[in-house]
């Protein structure tokens, strides 16, 4: 089930849009101004994010900006009354995916909205190659090199570790890893997740104790930052 945070001040709005998402089949997060916004964005792992652009604390470009700058690459969706072609080209320079001008159709939203994910979610699965730190991982050869010397990774610590990647910047709980790389039905244990993540972390940190790639958020789970 995707998850979409609604972040909108106007509470008839964000009510009507958490119903709607919900109903589409959406797991939904709401939050009343750019602070709160900007917590549950960064605690949580999220697959969208519709944001206002006039709201309180915060306003949504700074909160598109701040959320782009600490790695986070959810798409977003503004919502704004502003319809000036500057404010559009402001919003989609900043990071966000599109921009929507009230009043809108939810329908309309909806459909922009799947296009976006169908966009960043094929984008998001072609990781083949990838390099981070001194470290460069082939997933389709399954090898893995600290500084040009190979280092042992099992199969399921690649699928760990593809997946956090493919969620770089994002908070990923343990479900989600478990629902993910092992499938619930086979092993149901959240703690087996963190034996594997701290297998993992001696293998491909300097520091196991003091990671600098595989960050744990406590009382979420965990997240990758390159």
């Amino acid at each position: 089930m995707s998850q979409v945070l609604i972040v909108e001040d106007d509470k008839s709005l964000a009510m009507a849009l958490r119903d709607g998402f919900q109903y589409e089949g959406y797991a939904v997060l709401v939050g009343s101004d750019g602070v709160e916004g900007m917590r549950l964005a960064l605690e949580n792992g999220l697959d969208l994010i519709i944001l206002d652009v006039m709201l309180p604390r915060k306003s949504g470009f700074e909160v598109c900006a701040h959320l782009r700058q600490a790695g986070c690459r959810v798409p977003i969706i503004f919502l704004s009354v502003r319809c000036e072609e500057h404010d559009k080209v402001l919003g989609l320079k900043l990071g966000a995916d599109d921009y929507v001008v009230k009043p809108f159709s939810f329908f309309e939203l909806m459909a922009r909205a799947e296009a976006v994910l169908r966009r960043t979610s094929t984008v998001g699965k072609k990781v083949d190659d990838y390099d981070f730190g001194d470290l460069h991982i082939n997933f389709n050869k399954h090898q893995a090199l600290k500084r040009g010397a190979f280092i042992e990774l099992s199969v399921r610590e690649f699928d760990i570790l593809k997946f956090l990647i493919q969620k770089c910047g994002q908070v990923v709980t343990r479900d989600q890893l478990l629902n993910s790389v092992w499938g619930y039905d086979r092993f149901p244990f959240t703690r087996t997740v963190d034996v594997h993540i701290a297998k993992l972390r001696r293998k491909i940190e300097d520091d196991a104790s003091r990671p600098r790639h595989l960050l744990t958020i406590h009382g979420n789970g965990y997240k990758f930052v390159p």
